[in-house]
């Protein structure tokens, strides 16, 4: 049932993990769990099981692309998928999210719809059902 997808919103900053988990639910991912940083979110990851994780590039601590290797790098999380969000829309960045293995990438600022499509691509993508919007 699409209500049980848990999706781990992750970024050091409080007001930007609320508009991101609040966009979730609205587009129908009513469980989300948020973390501050790159190293909270592995202590979450690690214990819970997760759909999708949702993570700002850039934060103190470990960063979204470190999480994301870090992932990549470990068995029990290497088949999650990985939404980086980041205010960096270069060249070089997508291209390093794509080599470390990001299921996809979304700049700041994004609206629901953005999120939305993003989110049923990748969750299509590896076999698990989109919700509907609330």
């Amino acid at each position: 049932m699409s209500t049980e997808l848990r999706v781990l919103v992750v970024d050091d900053m409080a007001s930007m993990r609320r508009v991101v988990s609040a966009l979730l639910v609205s587009i129908g991912y009513s469980n989300v769990v948020e973390a501050d940083n790159g190293n909270t979110a592995l202590v979450h990851l690690r214990r819970d099981r997760y759909d999708c994780v949702v993570s700002d590039w850039n934060m103190p601590g470990m960063t979204g692309i470190d999480l994301l290797r870090t992932m990549r790098d470990d068995p029990k999380l290497k088949e999650i998928p990985v939404l980086l969000v980041t205010a960096e829309a270069s060249r070089e960045n997508v291209l390093c999210a794509a080599q470390s293995g990001a299921s996809g990438y979304i700049v700041k600022p994004f609206n629901s719809a953005t999120l939305e499509s993003k989110m049923s691509a990748i969750m299509r993508r590896h076999g698990k059902e989109v919700p509907k919007r609330n």
